[in-house]
C-alpha cells in the first residue's frame, strides 16, 4: 500500500498581469481558473497542506510584471488567502533562484501540486524541475491557463497549447487532475493515476490505427 502523499500546493504567478494586464489568460477562461485556484488554496489550508505562493518579478522598466506595478501585484484570489511560504522569482521555474527546494525538504514534502500560470511556461518548468528532483508531481489543469502564440515557428491557440502540454505532463512528469479530482484525492487519500511515455505512445498508435480502419 502506498503511503499517503506529503503534499504542498505551489500557486505560481497568480498576478493581475494575467487577468487585467498585458498577458490575459484565454484558456481555460481566467474566471474559471481563478475560482479553482481559490478552491484549491482553501482545501489545502483546511487539510493542513502547506501553500506556497510564487510571484514573478521583473525590472521596473520591463513590459510585463514590472516590480511594484499593478500588473505585478498578486491577484486578490491569492492575496486575500493565507499561505505558508512566499517567494519572488526571476525565472520560469519556481525552484530557480529561490529557496523552494530547501523549504520543501525541511517540511518533508514529497508531492508537489502545481496551480497557477502559465501551463506551458512557469507551470511546466516547475513540474519538470520537481520531477527531476525525484518528487511526485500533480498538475491542476483547470486551475491554470494559457495564451496563444504566433512566431516564426507558427501559430498555436491557447486551447491547443494547454491541451498538448497537459497530455505531455501526464505522459510522465505529473498526474494531471481537475480540481475536483484533486479535492477527492486529498479527502480520501487516493493516489492519482500516473502514466508512462511508452503506454501513452502505445495508446496513441492504437487510436491512429482505429481511425485509419474506420
Amino acid at each position: 500500500m502506498n503511503p499517503s502523499p506529503r503534499r504542498a500546493l505551489v500557486v505560481i504567478d497568480v498576478q493581475n498581469e494575467y487577468v487585467t494586464g498585458g498577458l490575459q489568460i484565454q484558456y481555460p477562461p481566467v474566471s474559471s481558473s481563478l475560482h479553482n485556484i481559490g478552491r484549491a488554496m482553501d482545501a489545502a489550508h483546511a487539510a493542513g497542506i502547506p501553500v506556497i505562493v510564487i510571484q514573478q518579478t521583473s525590472p521596473a522598466d520591463a513590459p510585463l510584471f514590472a516590480v511594484d506595478t499593478p500588473g505585478w501585484a498578486l491577484h486578490d484570489t491569492v492575496a486575500t488567502r493565507p499561505h505558508d511560504h512566499y517567494q519572488r522569482k526571476l525565472l520560469p521555474s519556481a525552484f530557480a533562484g529561490t529557496d523552494l527546494s530547501e523549504w520543501l525538504a525541511q517540511h518533508h514534502v514529497d508531492t508537489l501540486t502545481v496551480a497557477g500560470y502559465m501551463t506551458h511556461n512557469c507551470d511546466d518548468t516547475t513540474v519538470k524541475h520537481a520531477f527531476d528532483q525525484g518528487m511526485q508531481v500533480e498538475f491542476l489543469h483547470d486551475a491554470s491557463g494559457t495564451v496563444p502564440y504566433a512566431n516564426r515557428a507558427g501559430f498555436a491557440s491557447a486551447e491547443e497549447i494547454h491541451r498538448v502540454y497537459s497530455v505531455v505532463q501526464q505522459s510522465r512528469f505529473a498526474a494531471v487532475l481537475s480540481t475536483d479530482e484533486w479535492l477527492e484525492c486529498v479527502a480520501t487519500g487516493r493516489v492519482p493515476e500516473r502514466d508512462t511515455i511508452h503506454a501513452s505512445h502505445q495508446r496513441a498508435l492504437a487510436l491512429l490505427a482505429e481511425g485509419a480502419a474506420a
